[in-house]
C-alpha cells in the first residue's frame, strides 16, 4: 500500500516537466522580448539611406578633355581626376626611378595610364592641395601642390618636395567600360 511519502514523490515528478516547460517558456519570452526592445538599438547602427547612397560614385568619363582634371566626391572627400595627355604620361614614367619618400612607380598608382584617380587630400596635414584648374599652381612637376605646408605632387600623385610623408591616397576604383569610372 503506497505511503503518504510515495504520493508525494509521484506529484513532484509529475511537477518537474511542467516546471521546467514554465521556466523555458519564461526565459524565451524575455529573450524575444529583449531582442525586441534592442533591435531599434542595434539597427541605428547601421548608415543611413544617404550614407549608402555615397559609398560608390560613378563617372561618366567622356565628356572629359586630354589635360582635364576633374574633382568629384566620393564619401565626403574630393577625388581629383585627371586625363593625362602623354606628355604628363611621360614625365611620370620617367620619375620611376627617381629617389622618392614614398616609392611607387606609375603603373602601380593607375589602372589605364590615361587616367589618374586620387584622393585630393594631402596627407600631412589633410589640406586639399591646388592643381584642378588649368590657371592654378601646380607645383614644380606639373601634378598638385599644398599651399599650407608646401607640398608638391607629381603628375602620377607622388610625393617630391615637402613635409607630407605620402603620395596622394588612391581609392578603390574600377572602370565599368572605356569611358565611365566606379570609385568605390
Amino acid at each position: 500500500m503506497p505511503t503518504d511519502a510515495d504520493q508525494h514523490i509521484r506529484a513532484t515528478d509529475a511537477a518537474l516537466p511542467r516546471r521546467d516547460f514554465i521556466h523555458i517558456m519564461g526565459a524565451s519570452v524575455a529573450v524575444v522580448g529583449s531582442g525586441g526592445a534592442l533591435w531599434p538599438l542595434i539597427d541605428s547602427f547601421n548608415p543611413s539611406a544617404d550614407v549608402r547612397a555615397t559609398s560608390s560614385v560613378e563617372v561618366d568619363l567622356e565628356p572629359f578633355e586630354l589635360g582635364q582634371r576633374i574633382t568629384v566626391k566620393w564619401r565626403g572627400k574630393p577625388v581629383f581626376i585627371s586625363r593625362r595627355t602623354a606628355r604628363e604620361i611621360e614625365l611620370a614614367r620617367a620619375d620611376d626611378h627617381a629617389k622618392l619618400r614614398d616609392p611607387q612607380t606609375d603603373a602601380e598608382r593607375v589602372i589605364d595610364p590615361e587616367w589618374l584617380v586620387v584622393i585630393g587630400i594631402c596627407t600631412h596635414l589633410g589640406c586639399v592641395p591646388l592643381g584642378q584648374a588649368p590657371q592654378s599652381d601646380r607645383g614644380g612637376w606639373n601634378g598638385w601642390f599644398c599651399p599650407c605646408h608646401g607640398s608638391h605632387y607629381d603628375t602620377s600623385g607622388r610625393i617630391r618636395r615637402g613635409p607630407a610623408p605620402l603620395n596622394l591616397e588612391i581609392p578603390p576604383y574600377e572602370f565599368l567600360d572605356p569611358m565611365r569610372l566606379k570609385i568605390g
